[in-house]
């Protein structure tokens, strides 16, 4: 049983608690760590208890099986007796349940006694954005109960268990919006590319990758970027220093544009050079310090044909004329692949027209890649 911790062990432990929320399996090491050192069976962190609506959000220390969890988010959480307790406050189930109510529920019965559990510490964390964390040691029948002093050790953790939560939900807010930013770039067909102060590729979209690969005006070398003829390649580098030295000399962030010459001949890459404004309280390496912007005049529009059809109240067949012209093709050659006479086609259009509010086809195509639809 524990008893206490020496000053070292207590900081490495912190350490991991604070780590946590970088790992694949957030505050994996941690419970893990806890639950060596309570000589438990089992350390369960509920980051979302789990209701008939959600299952929830659980981590264990290794060795919970799938399956327990499972049945716990899906069933055995309705009758969980040792919920809703005092918060941040540590607590054995001795303390909460009697024992002859503990040994004759269903919960204990038919879950907690087939894996070998009967003891069990917690404290429930509710934090200041309105979340409800729960964290559980248990052990088996035949080990000793929980006594003061594994309360009390627990209970040191329990305020960083908070804060670390709190960084867990800021990095989870900001990952969700990086990744809803990006998605949007992704659908607009514009290539980003991310560079560190060192001029070295951080990150690439879908577009870039794409891009990169066909290697026709773009290319990796060396973890650099390489774009079009020499005399292209070197105006770029020239853009990206004058770029990286904006941003470490502080000044408002600079933004050049270039074009790029394709070996293939197909139509010129677009560029832009704009370098990152560091934060105020920037530090490091390997930061974000310039962006490149690259646009194909050959990227077909990814506006989806059911949401163009649902924003102009236009039919399938005038939806998927709209698209072929927002992609570039004439009416003449909308209509050979579509099958169509060029009559039915004029007819779309019209009908179009009318229910847009436009006049011309330039008109037509602008609106809708211009629209909502081609985040869709």
């Amino acid at each position: 049983m524990a008893h206490s911790f020496s000053l070292d062990k207590f900081s490495v432990m912190l350490g991991n608690l604070y780590q946590g929320p970088l790992e694949p399996t957030p505050w994996q090491s941690f419970l893990n760590e806890l639950n060596q050192f309570f000589e438990a069976k089992y350390v369960t962190f509920i980051l979302r208890p789990p209701s008939d609506e959600d299952n929830g959000l659980m981590v264990n220390s290794n060795g919970s099986s799938a399956e327990v969890v499972a049945s716990y988010n899906q069933y055995y959480f309705n009758l969980d007796p040792f919920v809703d307790l005092p918060n941040g406050q540590v607590v054995t189930l001795e303390e909460f349940v009697s024992r002859e109510a503990w040994l004759s529920s269903e919960f204990y019965k038919n879950f907690m006694e087939p894996v070998g559990v009967f003891h069990i510490l917690g404290a429930d964390i509710r934090t200041s954005d309105g979340a409800l964390c729960r964290i559980r040691v248990s052990r088996g029948v035949e080990s000793p109960g929980f006594v003061d002093a594994d309360k009390a050790l627990l209970a040191h953790f329990v305020p960083h268990l908070e804060r670390s939560v709190a960084l867990h939900t800021q990095i989870n807010r900001i990952e969700t919006e990086r990744n809803l930013y990006a998605g949007a770039v992704d659908q607009f067909a514009v290539g980003t590319i991310i560079l560190d102060e060192a001029g070295k590729i951080l990150q690439t979209n879908q577009v870039a990758d794409q891009l990169l690969r066909e290697k026709d005006g773009l290319k990796i070398s060396a973890d650099s970027l390489q774009v079009g003829t020499p005399r292209d390649c070197q105006e770029f580098r020239r853009l990206v220093k004058q770029a990286l030295q904006s941003q470490k000399g502080g000044q408002p962030s600079v933004v050049e544009a270039m074009r790029v010459q394709r070996p293939s001949g197909r139509a010129d890459l677009g560029i832009i050079v704009r370098s990152v404004p560091l934060s105020e309280w920037n530090e490091g390496k390997a930061c974000p310090s310039v962006v490149i912007f690259v646009s194909d005049p050959e990227q077909e529009s990814r506006a989806p044909q059911e949401i163009v059809k649902a924003l102009f109240d236009l039919t399938p067949a005038e939806a998927q004329l709209a698209m072929l012209l927002a992609n570039g093709l004439t009416l003449d050659e909308a209509s050979d692949e579509l099958g169509i006479s060029r009559n039915t086609a004029r007819a779309h259009l019209r009908s179009t027209f009318s229910k847009t509010g436009v006049t011309r086809q330039t008109m037509l195509v602008r609106l809708i890649l211009r629209s909502v639809a081609t985040l869709g």
